[in-house]
């Protein structure tokens, strides 16, 4: 796609219907992210979500698309301890599941842990920028900005194999300069119009995620509120007798 000069188009799904709905969509990749420790298990950050739960998550997603791209995120730590340990985690994704493909946090000091996969037959999106995994050493969620450290990054993570490059919270200058300093798809949230592709998390998109947003998120629906309406709708028509009426009874 990149190739051809079309955007690529990258969702956020942790569950069967939702994966089907977006699948339907024409979305081209579904990302089972380890954001699901924050938008549905309500954890302050990524780094409680386990493999397996990542692999439940996954198998759902990876059932229900039938022509998107299903990446899934090695969830802390196992992109980060024994190269061996992440080849095994990354394995039972390929093998357990119908998903494609693994996401890992970092660029060049996992060169080798890429490598290592892509020469085992597991694809590798590689992750720049913001790596929410990494969050207490970065000091909080911020922007990145610097374009030369990024460049290094993203082209040891092609050099290593990485099929693509997820690029979170950068300034658009740098989302620019590492799009053409590599060949592979550049995948951008908060990274600036000039990236190959888009991402972001669905429950963002569709206003379905409490408290904080962040300021690269487009809310083009608000979920939440008729979610809320629906149900108010529902407990008040069974506080004053009318459901279930004649129709919804046998």
């Amino acid at each position: 796609m990149r190739e051809d000069g079309k955007t690529i188009t990258m969702l956020t799904a942790y569950d069967f219907p939702t994966a089907a709905i977006l699948d339907e969509a024409g979305i081209d990749i579904l990302l089972v992210g380890d954001s699901l420790a924050m938008v549905v298990q309500g954890h302050e950050t990524t780094l409680p979500v386990t493999m397996d739960q990542m692999l439940y998550h996954a198998e759902m997603v990876g059932r229900a698309a039938q022509r998107a791209m299903v990446v899934v995120d090695l969830p802390f730590p196992e992109g980060q301890r024994e190269i061996s340990r992440s080849v095994d985690c990354a394995a039972r994704v390929l093998k357990e599941t119908k998903c494609h493909a693994v996401k890992l946090e970092g660029g060049a000091e996992q060169a080798e842990r890429i490598e290592t996969l892509v020469t085992a037959g597991i694809p590798v999106m590689a992750h720049v920028g913001l790596r929410p995994q990494n969050i207490h050493v970065d000091g909080g969620y911020r922007v990145h900005r610097d374009v030369d450290s990024l460049v290094v990054d993203a082209v040891a993570a092609e050099k290593a194999g990485a099929f693509a490059i997820l690029i979170e919270c950068v300034t658009v200058a740098a989302g620019k300069a590492v799009t053409e300093a590599v060949s592979v798809p550049t995948i951008g949230i908060g990274a600036g119009p000039h990236t190959t592709g888009q991402v972001l998390v669905t429950n963002d998109l569709i206003g379905l995620t409490q408290g904080y947003t962040p300021k690269f998120v487009r809310k083009i629906a608000d979920a939440s509120t008729l979610i809320r309406d629906a149900a108010t709708t529902y407990r008040d028509a069974v506080d004053d007798g009318s459901f279930p009426g004649a129709s919804e009874s046998f």
